[in-house]
């Protein structure tokens, strides 16, 4: 055989090997098809048992499979790197209701794993009045919008439909319901008034309402007597509702306050569950033992009672919550009339330095003007004061504490956005070695840049979650990471009865959040609170990507996520 023909053979030996080759390298016909494999992954999958190296195959907006996945074809693989999966983490306690109709992103809690806010305490985005809707639209500060919903399953629709990166949920307020039906007054609900609240309680209950949530420190909350709350949250009990709150105390009368939930909950067998625990004051700490003994013990006789709670030493709120609440009655105009009133003010100021059980004075909590530092004002003259102390801007104005909080509210014309620092952090690390205790911002979800930055906030904003899994689990040793990832998971999904999210497994929503444990980590402080938290690093929400590689897609396939007694509707 010639040269010539050898290497002719021979090259046709090789086209038919490499031919053959790539016929058995083919996908397998009946091979199964996803339009994603997330693969290398180290899966916690949110119930609490050890992770396990895995893959997640993904079909639209919901997981498909979980497992080894051998030989599985699909329309994308995304390489986790031996980094944790996780379901995607839920706020418990959201106030991201206006900063998402800002900046639908939600970019501080999306770039911490988060994927569900939870919206409600106490004041809910309906149902609403023309001249609620007005009031509303007067006291607009940095966020600029029109309020095109009434009801509260309308408002989650306009969410949705606006476009958000997030899930959204929420309870129906008890304090919106008391302004809609009795106004600010210090009286109790007539009977018809009384019913018009639970038809309301029935009518968002069905729009998808997680339940009633209450805030019973705040006017006009703080006039609603126990027997309300109970007639609101049984409504909400028959269709599978909780009742969530901030309790009538978390300082002088903690303990007080625990009984009253137990009471609402014994009287409607509703599920309850007690807003950002915490034992508030100095004077009060020692009393958080006692707290979570009462709550062991009820749970113990079958009793449905939980919490949750953010990872800091201090909370935040307004001016308002120095003040008592006699001087707020009527709402806001008449609240800054009668501090204006030289005779009222006078008494206001001596109330607001004197030690009582009879409200909750948080300014007194705190210790004093040194420990309270202001981070929120309406009025572009006063913003610069942000990031100062009570005690410096007291002093540049040469006036007391009290009376400098009392002109604050008056010149701002709003209550003034304040930190708190009154909890311990014992304390702290005792709430989250509990069990039952799930975890929330109790803060807007917003972004380090343009609108946002015209304002101060809480840390919490930033960091609330990356500072669990950073401090508490890898530094501290608090939790394990994988109970971490059940608490911010599963748990307080099953607490709000969500029957698909919250746990990585076949016919749940694609929820999920890949993180780094070894480096996640929060950088907000007091100080300097506009800085996003880092280590998570790829984020899915209902199957779309919302993070990659750490930087936010513009994806917005967030979700108006609703309640067990959610009926449906053409216009939900």
């Amino acid at each position: 055989m010639s040269l010539s023909i050898r290497i002719l053979t021979t090259l046709l030996a090789l086209l038919l090997a490499a031919g053959c080759s790539e016929r058995q390298q083919a996908p397998d016909a009946s091979a199964p098809r996803y339009d994603l494999i997330i693969d290398n992954g180290v899966v916690y999958d949110g119930s609490g048992t050890s992770p396990v190296q895995s893959r997640i195959a993904i079909n639209g907006d919901r997981i498909v499979a979980v497992g080894d996945l051998e030989g599985a074809v699909a329309e994308r693989r995304l390489d986790a790197g031996g980094l944790a999966v996780a379901p995607g983490f839920i706020n418990m306690l959201s106030w991201a209701t206006e900063s998402l109709i800002e900046d639908g992103r939600g970019l501080s809690d999306i770039a911490q794993g988060v994927t569900l806010e939870v919206f409600g305490e106490g004041w809910s985005m309906g149902p609403l009045t023309e001249a609620m809707k007005d009031e509303d639209r007067q006291r607009q500060t940095d966020f600029r919008y029109d309020i095109e919903w009434t009801t509260l399953g309308e408002y989650l629709k306009f969410l949705e439909q606006r476009g958000v990166s997030p899930n959204v949920a929420s309870f129906v307020g008890a304090t919106t319901l008391r302004i809609k039906h009795v106004g600010y007054e210090n009286r109790p609900p007539t009977a018809d008034e009384l019913q018009g609240m639970r038809d309301d309680v029935a009518l968002a209950m069905e729009e998808g309402a997680m339940g009633v949530g209450s805030s019973l420190i705040y006017m006009p909350a703080f006039y609603a007597d126990t027997e309300e709350l109970i007639a609101l949250v049984d409504v909400a009990a028959d269709y599978g509702g909780s009742y969530i709150t901030h309790m009538r105390s978390e300082g002088n009368r903690l303990l007080e306050a625990v009984d009253e939930v137990l009471a609402i909950a014994e009287a409607t067998g509703a599920p309850v569950e007690i807003y950002h625990l915490k034992a508030a004051g100095k004077d009060n700490w020692e009393k958080m033992d006692q707290v979570i003994d009462r709550i062991n013990a009820a749970r113990a006789e079958g009793v449905d009672i939980r919490a949750n709670m953010y990872t800091y030493t201090a909370g935040s709120t307004g001016l308002n919550a120095a003040m008592p609440p006699w001087v707020q009655e009527g709402g806001f105009d008449a609240w800054v009339a009668r501090l204006r009133d030289p005779e009222i003010r006078a008494r206001v100021l001596e109330e607001i330095e004197t030690p009582t059980d009879a409200w909750e004075n948080i300014y007194l909590a705190s210790g004093g003007a040194d420990n309270v530092l202001l981070v929120g004002f309406r009025s572009d003259a006063l913003k610069p004061l942000a990031g100062k102390t009570l005690a410096e801007i007291a002093a540049m104005r040469g006036s007391t504490p009290a009376e400098t909080m009392v002109d604050l509210v008056i010149e701002d014309n709003s209550r003034v956005d304040a930190v708190y620092f009154m909890m311990s952090e014992e304390n702290l690390v005792k709430q989250i070695a509990q069990p039952w205790m799930s975890f929330q911002s109790d803060a807007a979800a917003l972004a380090p840049e343009g609108v946002f930055l015209n304002s101060s906030t809480h840390p919490r904003a930033y960091g609330n979650f990356a500072r669990l899994l950073g401090k508490y689990v890898r530094e501290d040793g608090v939790l394990t990471l994988r109970e971490a990832v059940r608490r911010l998971t599963s748990l307080p999904a099953g607490h709000l009865g969500l029957a698909d999210r919250g746990v990585l497994a076949a016919g749940y929503y694609a929820d999920i959040v890949i993180f780094d444990p070894d480096t996640i980590q929060d950088h907000a402080t007091y100080l300097e609170p506009h800085q996003l938290a880092s280590g998570v690093r790829h984020v899915f929400v209902n199957g779309e990507q919302v993070l990659a590689d750490g930087v936010h897609t513009g994806a917005m396939p967030g979700r108006a996520v609703r309640g067990p007694g959610y009926v449906g509707s053409p216009a939900l």
